[in-house]
């Protein structure tokens, strides 16, 4: 059953959400190839821990405990990736996924960035997560039901020849990372039949496309939480926190003018 905030506490949630989204452009002035994964990292952590923001991801329980602030992930991992050793290089893209909570309360985004000049068709696979992402936030304005905007960005993805990852889903956020409802960036029969929800004002949610240049199957990797394309081929990932208000919808991870990345 998916909570409703009062406006008080999406103002609460945005200052966590600006948060985040700060974090992402200490992140971003750190992309260049040679640079590890871990350096990232460590400069996310670093940023969390200046502001008291306790950071969201580490030590997510699993079969290893998650070990660091954020998720990156290269070129054909979806999502999960590992910071550590791997030196990013020109022509990869790659996936950062972080959040953090601040006086109780919790952000979440992620975006995923070309390392110099890449591929053509993978800087239209970058494009075109960017793109489903921005249409779910207006769709969220003008629909009722989450299938509705499910059914809409599945279909965009589908109309330029990508594919859905299906194995991983967005979420409610407030108190927790991950609070009901759940959030498919694709409109299943389960999802029409048992688990659509309204687009009520006081709904939070946390809305991430992942988009596959091929297959929408994946698999993990030894380490437990890699997650990878099971053809190899790239996958993009996209995320805000929204709110959606009696105005419309409120994007808590964009910056101060409203700008996503």
């Amino acid at each position: 059953m998916e909570i409703l905030r009062s406006s008080r506490e999406i103002e609460q949630m945005r200052k966590a959400g600006l948060l985040v989204w700060e974090a992402h452009q200490v992140a971003a002035a750190k992309l260049r190839p040679g640079v590890t994964t871990g350096e990232i990292d460590a400069a996310i952590e670093r940023f969390f821990q200046q502001h008291n923001a306790p950071p969201l991801f580490k030590g997510v329980p699993g079969p290893v405990p998650f070990p660091a602030v954020a998720c990156i992930s290269i070129n054909e991992e979806v999502v999960h990736g590992i910071p550590g050793k791997r030196k990013l290089a020109e022509g990869d893209i790659v996936s950062i996924d972080t959040g953090c909570r601040l006086n109780g309360w919790c952000g979440d985004a992620a975006v995923t960035h070309p390392i110099g000049p890449v591929d053509p068709e993978v800087q239209r696979l970058l494009d075109v997560t960017r793109t489903v992402l921005e249409l779910s936030i207006e769709l969220i304005g003008t629909r009722s039901l989450w299938s509705e905007v499910a059914a809409e960005m599945e279909a965009y993805v589908k109309d330029n020849r990508f594919t859905v990852v299906e194995a991983f889903v967005g979420h409610g956020i407030g108190r927790e990372m991950h609070e009901d409802p759940q959030v498919p960036n694709f409109a299943s029969k389960q999802l029409r039949r048992k688990d659509d929800f309204p687009l009520v004002p006081g709904l939070v949610i946390a809305v991430e496309p992942m988009v596959n240049m091929g297959s929408k199957r994946v698999k993990v990797l030894r380490d437990h939480w890699t997650q990878v394309t099971a053809d190899g081929r790239p996958s993009a990932h996209f995320e805000h926190t929204i709110a959606v208000t009696e105005s419309g919808p409120y994007v808590l991870t964009a910056g101060p003018n409203g700008e996503s990345w």
